[in-house]
């Protein structure tokens, strides 16, 4: 993760409940290209003791550049409907607020999770699953 951008999101409860309604406007909602550790292919992509909690790295999927992150569900100048998430100035792609990419974007997939675990309700540990460390 060394030289990477990381983005860490505390989602609401309200934010989570959102992210099945716009499963249909996804490329691969279900995460099943390998862009997470197993305990994050879900439609939260976090650990399931912490789902409000997103840990992605960075980077679009598409060249590299880095998303702005979005988080509030209003009509923003890249989409008129837009439901939070991440935007790339770049190219244009566009992510949800669990790092799911948009159909019919230049990014070919999500946004990658890396492994990461809470040490303690303080702490997030990212680079290692608890398994290692």
């Amino acid at each position: 993760m060394r030289g990477k951008p990381i983005f860490v999101v505390r989602r609401t409860e309200e934010m989570l409940a959102r992210l099945s309604e716009i499963e249909g406007e996804l490329a691969d909602p279900e995460s099943r290209v390998e862009q997470q550790p197993a305990y994050a292919q879900n439609a939260f992509r976090a650990r399931e003791d912490r789902p409000d909690i997103i840990v992605l790295i960075g980077l679009c999927t598409h060249l590299g550049c880095s998303p702005k992150y979005y988080g509030k569900i209003q009509p923003e100048s890249f989409d008129a409907n837009w439901q939070g998430g991440f935007f790339c100035p770049c190219h244009g792609s566009r992510f949800d607020l669990s790092g799911r990419v948009y159909r019919l974007v230049p990014a070919p997939t999500n946004l990658e999770v890396p492994p990461y675990f809470f040490e303690s309700n303080e702490v997030l540990v990212v680079g290692l699953d608890s398994e290692v460390a």
